[in-house]
């Protein structure tokens, strides 16, 4: 096979019409890039900060793709890649960010990260984008929007605050509720993620157009919509009335609201009222933001419908799909039995290992998490890096569905686990070294010698992430 030499860029490149596609940056700032730009090249390079000498210690081979390499060793001696063991003769996959030293320990080499290029299109294509301000302003308000949503079917966009009081204004006076912008009739509005991004690179971009903090603090507190609303449906009011449903009717019973077909616990929905639809079962309830019963999880903004109709004494039909209160009740009513599986990044090394300190200490995962929870209710717990939205608010009170229930978990067992001394932990778990990347490694996932090898319920110690 024909490859080319990689050089360090203090050298002349071989070739200055070619673009690297990648290149070695080494940690050490005395050093320069390791540009790559041929698709199959062998690196010579420095290998250790007291010398200047260059040996030749691996070739890269660019996979399909833009994300991705295959590194094989070339050196008299094994080197590291992502702390994983790369024996002489040995490969590994590598992707833009994985670090690698070339030779068996820290002590002695550089280390190199690899990183990938943005491919010339990319770069182009990125130079062209440009965006008009007034293109993103909310026709309400007139100014660019907070928190934006889109109606549809017209998809105009406009700030939550806005459209939350336009909305609630239009179903005490109409039968529907209308675009403020071109009048249709709005079926539905969900928040929109991506154009919050765009409006987040407008107001970086020119911060003469941000609203004063007072402003945004009334948005934020009219607003209403945390997910998809459907608005207006044309629902029938009695199942009677379809003697010979179609299919496509029996579909849409499926999904019908047991308080649009009677009235419940005294409540009967508006003909045209907006409704959520739960994320568990699929069916409908109102979208009552003026009742005490929580709609939406906490930790995922994601309606529910347990809580709900649990409070109006409705139970599952074959018509009116309805989740049981278990589905979505506060935390403090809450017990777990056993350790979630997405706990320690879903690492079951890990896993097995705060199962058998819990064991050793004579003790249950509901005592430690129960215990633990007290320590976050009273605020003695660090949230920055809780999986969960809204972590500063959250409170034993608080209403979680299932699955952030088991993140939440998972938060509060990291917790417990890098507190232990290590008299706590079993023998063969003990002498473990820590991963230079912690809990945020992403060779435990893909390594299995790797993750049994190394404790990786600790803090990162390299890379960017939060400790």
């Amino acid at each position: 096979m024909t490859t080319e030499t990689g050089q360090s860029s203090r050298s002349k490149p071989s070739d200055d019409d070619d673009d690297a596609w990648a290149k070695l940056v080494p940690l050490d700032t005395r050093f320069s890039d390791i540009e790559i730009r041929f698709n199959d090249m062998v690196i010579c390079s420095e290998t250790k900060p007291s010398s200047s000498e260059r040996h030749e210690w691996c070739r890269i081979t660019k996979n399909l793709g833009q994300g991705s390499a295959t590194l094989r060793n070339i050196s008299s001696d094994a080197i590291l890649v992502d702390e994983a063991i790369i024996s002489k003769h040995g490969a590994v996959d590598i992707i833009s960010g994985s670090e690698i030293v070339p030779g068996p320990g820290l002590q002695d080499y550089l280390q190199y990260r690899f990183t990938v290029m943005p491919a010339p299109d990319s770069r182009s294509q990125l130079l062209k984008i440009s965006i008009d301000p007034d293109h993103a302003k909310c026709s309400i308000c007139l100014n660019v929007w907070h928190d934006v949503v889109t109606a549809a079917p017209c998809l105009h966009n406009f700030c939550n605050g806005c459209f939350s009081e336009w909305m609630r204004r239009s179903e005490a006076r109409h039968q529907h509720v209308l675009c403020p912008q071109c009048r249709t009739t709005v079926q539905f509005v969900g928040r929109n993620h991506f154009l919050q991004n765009i409006q987040e690179d407008i107001l970086k971009a020119d911060s003469s157009l941000r609203r004063p903090a007072e402003d945004i603090a009334v948005l934020d507190a009219s607003s209403s919509i945390q997910s998809n609303l459907i608005i207006g449906s044309k629902r029938k009011r009695r199942l009677s009335t379809l003697v010979s449903p179609t299919l496509e009717e029996r579909d849409s019973l499926r999904l019908q609201c047991p308080q649009c077909v009677a009235t419940v616990g005294g409540y009967r929905c508006e003909r045209h009222g907006a409704h959520l639809q739960c994320h568990l079962c699929r069916g409908m309830m109102p979208n009552r933001t003026n009742i005490q019963v929580p709609l939406h999880c906490m930790g995922c903004d994601r309606p529910y419908c347990g809580a709900y109709w649990s409070s109006q004494n409705v139970t599952h039909g074959e018509s009116t799909p309805v989740c049981s209160p278990e589905t979505f009740k506060p935390i403090s009513e809450r017990t777990v039995t056993r350790i979630p599986f997405i706990t320690h990044e879903m690492n079951r090394h890990e896993q097995d290992i705060t199962q058998r300190c819990i064991a050793k200490m004579g003790r249950t995962v509901q005592d430690v998490v129960a215990e633990w929870f007290r320590l976050f209710n009273d605020r003695q717990i660090d949230r920055s890096r809780m999986p969960l939205n809204h972590a500063e608010s959250i409170t034993a009170s608080t209403h979680v569905c299932n699955e952030c229930y088991n993140k939440l978990v998972g938060f509060l067992l990291y917790w417990f686990r890098v507190t232990l001394t290590v008299d706590h932990f079993p023998a063969d778990a003990a002498a473990r070294e820590n991963c230079w990347y912690g809990y945020a490694c992403r060779t435990q996932h893909h390594n299995e010698e790797h993750a049994r090898k190394r404790n990786h319920v600790c803090r990162p110690t390299r890379g960017n992430h939060p400790s």
